[in-house]
């Protein structure tokens, strides 16, 4: 990719990230849209399976294992997208009683640079999680 390939990239991650359409969506929502990605994978894995071994020349049995653990990976982090939430914290001092609060928010656009031996593998878990806290990619 050229530098203004990324620049585009990057550009219209930004605009989705501010836009609210993913990063101000409810936990509950994302992990529903996190488990239907795996669902699809699921529904289609031998026919990615071989499209993962024609594009790096691994046996397929490793891409189907491959597979199989973006399957995990994404249902582990689907399953904590609803349940990454702030903190109350007892803040007590000579001055009376307060208390202080934690909020998780989103960051904004993820950079993922993914290498060639495992390219659907390691991409699932840069994405994975960054999605499930409501982060864009690129």
């Amino acid at each position: 990719a050229s530098e203004e390939d990324i620049d585009v990239a990057v550009k219209a991650a930004r605009d989705s990230f501010d836009s609210g359409v993913w990063s101000a969506k409810s936990g509950f929502h994302r992990s529903r849209v996190l488990h239907k990605w795996a669902d699809l994978i699921e529904e289609n894995l031998e026919y990615l399976a071989r499209l993962e071994t024609w594009d790096n020349g691994k046996p397929l049995t490793y891409s189907k294992l491959d597979l199989h653990f973006c399957l995990e990976y994404i249902r582990y982090f689907a399953g904590w997208a609803d349940k990454v939430q702030g903190k109350t914290i007892a803040n007590n001092d000579v001055l009376g009683k307060y208390f202080s609060y934690t909020l998780h928010q989103p960051k904004g656009v993820i950079g993922s640079i993914t290498p060639w031996n495992f390219p659907l593998l390691m991409f699932t878990w840069q994405a994975a999680p960054a999605l499930a806290v409501g982060n864009s990619l690129v």
